[in-house]
């Protein structure tokens, strides 16, 4: 069993090499990364950095202010997308591919598929978004197969709610957001009645925090009388989200990475994920699931990984900056311990703030002993956000994107170390932890006591020490030492290996020869029940010792 290791990708930005970067540019002027840009040699290079799977963001046809009325598809009204670009989680037509990433408009969805092919003969597999929760505000497929019914359109739009609507409305209401409807436009936005938003608003007049771009898919859940469930008869969006997945799965991709999927019931997923994965046994589902409670019912309603943010991302944050001990790892591995091979362990995602960037840690590399500890710990997946094995900052001010130490998703933008990197114009420093991800990452896929074997957490018999975190991997043909240094100063460490860790792991009391998986640097290793081996673990790194 090898691990999973994800890399998400910001489609529209990755491939793009244009450094005009003028806030609030135009396609035109700032350029556009392209589906085709993912060339043969592109995708070698990515797989060879230890990836397994590409997550490609923002790939369906989504709100944007750039004119493609000439190719047939509608127009966006200004007022109702963030950003000149437009959030990808904005869906227009769950049936169409973003023309944005289309050398040839016409030939989008060939351009896809071939996309998927030569991804899938680098080696690698494909994930794309799912966003089941909401719509743009003008939804409108011009893409879908014969015969299939759009979005809303046998809604009653005199029930705020019917469970066989595909909206919820506030009948007798216009749509009045706090921002003004023309944007510039000779004629304003107009929304009557206005239809639920995104976020659970359930009223005409969203705010500047609200998801006032999107609109909410009912799901046959009453939210106005309290959150009732109307599952039977099947809810016509459980049918017709069903059918896009099935659509999708049939282009061959590998997953989908279903947004807030915890804002639609559990119930949808059951049924949804049994019929898709009866047709496409192998299809992965990724859930962004933020609330712990919720995690058991999400699996068992088909999910194979949910994201851990409020878990293992919030404790390596906190770590990172110094904020918390190395000994609450352990607590955060624990508290899904009986679903630990669910979890997907991450450091950077479109939504959370880059590592380099001043409002985090200022500098990627100081995540690299979380990097250690998050890739190599257990067998369940790691993913990692374009541009974080360079330690890219985020600390751009991009338009709609303001200076937030995030990569932009709603502006046409290039990415300063993604752009330097396709040129070979990285610094001693960006390659050097370019370097290091590709290391930590191969060990991950390519070592046995990583992807099948047990893990002994060796910190509670090392106490005393709260900016290093210690873990045993032991496969029947493989044991790995890691000791990963939080701390800014190289830190000689004692580290304590239990009786316990020698028969739960079947490891033999001995002098060991051992090789450092990172540096190449060798030396011998005596282990023995209830005793000390001093090890020298550099700043802001790592050991990863192989035992032979």
């Amino acid at each position: 069993m090898e691990k999973i290791v994800i890399y998400q990708i910001f489609t529209r930005l990755y491939g793009n090499k244009n450094e005009t970067r003028k806030q609030g540019g135009t396609i035109e002027e700032n350029g556009c990364g392209k589906l085709n840009d993912f060339t043969p040699a592109v995708l070698k290079r990515i797989s060879q950095m230890g990836v397994s799977h590409i997550w490609y963001t923002g790939v369906i046809r989504h709100a944007t202010m750039t004119d493609y009325t000439q190719y047939g598809i509608p127009r966006q009204h200004p007022a109702v997308v963030k950003g000149r670009a437009g959030s990808p989680y904005a869906i227009t037509d769950y049936y169409d591919v973003d023309p944005d990433l289309a050398v040839d408009v016409e030939k989008r969805m060939q351009e896809f598929e071939q996309l998927v092919e030569r991804t899938h003969k680098a080696g690698m597999k494909v994930v794309i978004d799912f966003v089941p929760n909401h719509v743009a505000r003008q939804y409108k497929s011009i893409c879908k197969p014969r015969g299939v019914e759009d979005l809303g359109a046998g809604d009653n739009p005199a029930m705020g709610f019917d469970p066989q609507n595909n909206f919820y409305y506030c009948p007798g209401q216009r749509f009045s957001p706090y921002f003004d409807l023309y944007h510039g436009e000779n004629e304003p936005y107009t929304e009557e009645p206005a239809k639920a938003t995104g976020n659970d608003c359930f009223h005409n007049a969203p705010g500047k925090n609200d998801w006032y771009e999107t609109v909410k898919l009912n799901y046959g859940v009453d939210y106005y009388a309290g959150r009732v469930g109307h599952f039977d008869p099947v809810p016509d969006t459980w049918k017709k989200m069903t059918d896009i997945l099935l659509f999708w799965a049939a282009k061959g991709i590998d997953g989908v990475r279903c947004d807030m999927a915890e804002m639609v019931p559990a119930e949808f997923w059951a049924y949804a994920t049994a019929k898709v994965k009866a047709e496409f046994p192998g299809l992965l589902f990724i859930g962004e699931v933020y609330n712990p409670g919720e995690y058991r019912h999400y699996i068992a309603s088909g999910f194979d990984y949910l994201y851990d943010k409020v878990g293992m991302y919030d404790t390596m944050f906190q770590i990172i900056r110094g904020q918390q001990s190395t000994q609450a790892i352990t607590g955060a591995w624990q508290s899904t311990d009986d679903i630990r091979d669910h979890m997907l362990y991450f450091l950077e995602n479109h939504d959370e703030l880059r590592i380099g960037s001043d409002f985090f840690a200022a500098d990627g590399r100081k995540a690299v002993p979380a990097l250690v500890v998050n890739a190599l710990m257990q067998q369940n997946p790691f993913m990692l956000y374009a541009g974080q094995e360079y330690g890219e900052r985020g600390m751009d001010q991009e338009g709609f994107s303001g200076h937030d130490g995030r990569t932009t998703i709603f502006d046409y933008w290039s990415v300063d170390t993604l752009t330097r990197a396709a040129k070979k114009q990285l610094t001693d420093e960006e390659q050097a932890l370019y370097d290091t991800y590709k290391k930590v990452l191969t060990i991950a896929r390519k070592e046995k006591a990583v992807g099948e074997g047990l893990t002994y957490d060796l910190m509670y018999v090392n106490q005393q020490y709260h900016r290093q975190y210690m873990f045993l991997r032991k496969s029947k043909s493989s044991t790995l030492l890691v000791v990963a240094n939080f701390d800014d100063a190289d830190a000689a460490v004692n580290v304590c290996i239990p009786a316990h860790a020698f028969d739960y792991l079947q490891l033999r009391e001995k002098t060991y020869a051992a090789t450092d998986l990172l540096s190449g640097s060798t030396t011998e290793l005596t282990l023995k029940a209830d005793a000390a081996v001093g090890v020298v673990v550099p700043a802001r790194n790592a050991v990863i010792y192989k035992l032979k």
